[in-house]
């Protein structure tokens, strides 16, 4: 089944239940699946990646400006939209993956990050926040 259509079915179930917060949410991620559809991306994942990741920026802004009660809201739509994502990679196989890429690119300095990257982020595949890869990458190539 297609994550806009678990979506979908899950939609109809809070509507069910009266469950208005998750019924906004859910709606919000279905529009933006149905719009990424209808301009030509088939990337579901990408889609659902960028809205949680909004939803959570949005959240640090609200925390940051004294708002906790809207930081909640936003962070409670991140969980929801992160619940129709793959898991994340463990520390321990994140760490394999970084030295595997770092090595099939040749990455020797820093200069070389950006090759690094892009090897490590095609083989993590979304299962990994790019910050973390980053991270990794950067201490990896710094000693």
């Amino acid at each position: 089944m297609a994550i806009a259509d678990q979506i979908k079915v899950d939609l109809h179930g809070a509507m069910r239940a009266g469950e208005k917060q998750r019924v906004g949410a859910l709606r919000l991620v279905l529009s933006e699946l149905q719009k990424a559809a209808k301009e030509g991306a088939d990337d579901e994942l990408a889609v659902l990646r960028r809205e949680r990741k909004r939803r959570l920026e949005a959240a640090k802004a609200y925390r940051d400006g004294g708002r906790a009660d809207l930081a909640a809201g936003e962070e409670a739509e991140g969980e929801l939209i992160g619940a129709y994502l793959p898991a994340e990679l463990s520390d321990a196989d994140l760490d394999a993956i970084v030295a595997q890429a770092v090595r099939d690119s040749g990455a020797q300095t820093a200069k070389d990050m950006g090759q690094a990257m892009k090897q490590a982020m095609a083989a993590v595949d979304g299962r990994a926040d790019g910050k973390r890869v980053s991270g990794l990458v950067r201490a990896s190539l710094q000693g």
